[in-house]
């Protein structure tokens, strides 16, 4: 299917591993311009080159540090400068806050709400003048399954997330006017590179889709009805057709993306 989306232009928030990168791979895959943010230099100059050789018809780093709003000021100064509009903006960065509810801190709360809520919202603040110049836009926040089925030591990190799935619902009311559609894709267990890092710990092999699903189900309580972790290329598709000009009426949307595991 022709999503539309040569000559399109998104920033992906994130953009630079998991599924964000998933996302951005797509996006570039389909002949759209992609700028990626994220904060280290050497991993946004290596997506930038992936982009490229993917048929990307530009790629921008984007550097920026999401708890800084002058610098996502700045990075969306830059794609002003570049491409005048935006029809994409992907929010897939989230927290890495965790610990159960008496491990954590004021502190630790608060660090993941201005990553994991306050990140995204800047980045929505700085692009809708350029989403709202574009003829068509989507705005796509990447929230999580956890916000429907909790996992005791990611307590802060599903609050954040929840707040993001809320906020999305608001803004897909506030800018229906505009006609930006904005909607929550909320991913399951993929095997992204937070994942992998938690199967190597339990001694998994962290590319053993099926094997890290048993881990789940027997660390967590959380199988899926398919038998297996997601492989991150898998939810990239469901992002960019959400981002795409295919997308013509779905927003306010809660997307899952979990393997069946919503009723498990």
């Amino acid at each position: 299917m022709d999503l539309g989306l040569a000559g399109a232009t998104a920033v992906v928030q994130g953009g630079t591993q998991g599924m964000g990168l998933a996302a951005a791979e797509c996006f570039a895959a389909d002949g759209a311009k992609v700028a990626v943010l994220a904060r280290t230099p050497a991993t946004l100059d290596k997506t930038v080159t992936r982009l490229l050789e993917l048929g990307a018809a530009d790629a921008v780093a984007l550097r920026a540090d999401l708890t800084r709003p002058e610098e996502v000021i700045a990075a969306f100064d830059t794609v002003r400068e570049r491409w005048g509009e935006l029809n994409i903006l992907v929010n897939a960065a989230g927290p890495h806050t965790g610990g159960g509810f008496e491990d954590l801190t004021d502190e630790d709360w608060l660090a993941a709400i201005d990553l994991g809520v306050l990140g995204m919202v800047r980045c929505v603040r700085a692009a809708l003048p350029l989403l709202r110049r574009a003829e068509w836009a989507r705005i796509v926040n990447i929230s999580a399954h956890s916000t429907k089925r909790q996992t005791e030591s990611l307590i802060a990190y599903t609050a954040a997330k929840a707040m993001v799935t809320s906020i999305t619902k608001n803004l897909s009311l506030t800018l229906a006017k505009d006609e930006i559609l904005v909607n929550t894709v909320s991913p399951g267990s993929f095997a992204s590179e937070g994942l992998q890092r938690w199967a190597r710990g339990a001694g998994i092999d962290p590319t053993d889709l099926r094997a890290i699903m048993r881990g789940i189900a027997e660390n967590f309580g959380h199988p899926a009805h398919l038998p297996r972790a997601g492989d991150p290329a898998e939810i990239g598709a469901v992002i960019a057709f959400t981002a795409s000009r295919r997308n013509t009426y779905m927003t306010g949307a809660d997307i899952n993306v979990d393997g069946g595991s919503d009723f498990c």
